[in-house]
């Protein structure tokens, strides 16, 4: 253990948690880190929040999030790669569409967010 200069008030709160080492043992692992960075990357875009809401509602065709959202193709493309890279959203194909819905990820992440209103 290496011997580190801390303030003694701060030493006695690091102490009463086990030690620092106790704490970063407690820290989420780098790849669970990876993904909670995407979730909430994911929803730190107010379009992405928009389509999670929309979804929340009804499974949707990317023709009727395209109406709501009168974004180009290309544009809504990526949010929903990004939405569904994360986990909130996953997309079911029948026949020539792609009907999207919101996991049960999506709908804890919309409920916490709720709750949390700023």
């Amino acid at each position: 253990m290496i011997k580190m200069n801390v303030p003694d008030f701060l030493q006695e709160k690091l102490e009463a948690h086990g030690g620092m080492e106790n704490i970063e043992e407690s820290l989420p692992d780098d790849v669970e880190l990876k993904e909670e960075s995407k979730v909430y990357h994911a929803l730190s875009d107010p379009i992405r929040l928009k389509i999670l809401h929309l979804l929340s509602v009804e499974p949707l065709c990317v023709c009727l999030i395209k109406k709501v959202t009168g974004m180009p193709d290309s544009k809504l493309s990526y949010h929903l790669a990004v939405l569904k890279e994360s986990g909130l959203i996953i997309g079911d194909r029948r026949k020539n569409w792609i009907i999207y819905h919101i996991t049960e990820k999506g709908e804890e992440m919309l409920t916490q967010s709720k709750n949390r209103k700023l």
